[in-house]
């Protein structure tokens, strides 16, 4: 471990979100999909954390260079659009620096599971377990229940998948890890 308690070069990508709603199923498919391809760079982890944040966090504690959360993420934006955005101490912050407000995962709000990682962290006299969290989320169209993603949400699968490849594989350049 680091001086700050995470793993240089480990990265968790973490699909979040209820199959059982719709589009919240959306982290759930992108992550499905990485896990069908493979090919994404050592160290790199994929988990379908669904809606178990508690675990989630408990997993955190082992610590890692970043965590990649793909989740459905109401914005207000045109359904089926990415966000790439990054959690840090000061508040969440959008691409282009601005604040944004906090996540609602719909059942496993990554903000709480961020919190509570805090909290167990300090309990156990862990220094902090990850040093970057970042969210690459979709505009969903349809939360109400039932089983499948809306078309929208359906075709941003492919492009989620891009956008977390591209994503870890910066955070692994940056951290001086090859593929």
């Amino acid at each position: 471990m680091t001086g700050n308690g995470s793993t240089p070069g480990r990265v968790l990508v973490a699909g979040v979100g209820n199959v059982f709603l719709s589009d919240d199923g959306f982290g759930v498919a992108v992550v499905e999909q990485l896990q069908r391809r493979g090919g994404l760079p050592a160290g790199v982890e994929l988990v379908d954390s669904g809606i178990r944040g508690v675990h989630l966090a408990y997993r955190l504690l082992d610590g890692y260079h970043a965590l990649v959360i793909v989740d459905a993420t109401q914005r207000g934006g045109r359904p089926g659009i990415l966000y790439t955005l990054e959690h840090d101490l000061d508040g969440a912050r959008d691409e282009t620096g601005a604040e944004v407000p906090a996540l609602d995962g719909h059942g496993m709000d990554p903000v709480a599971v961020l919190t509570l990682l805090d909290g167990l962290a300090a309990s156990m006299r862990l220094e902090r377990p990850v040093e970057r969290v970042f969210v690459i989320g979709c505009e969903p169209a349809v939360l109400d229940e039932g089983i499948g993603l809306s078309p929208a949400v359906a075709a941003a699968v492919e492009p989620g998948v891009r956008a977390v490849t591209a994503l870890v594989t910066e955070l692994m350049i940056d951290e001086g890890v090859s593929r």
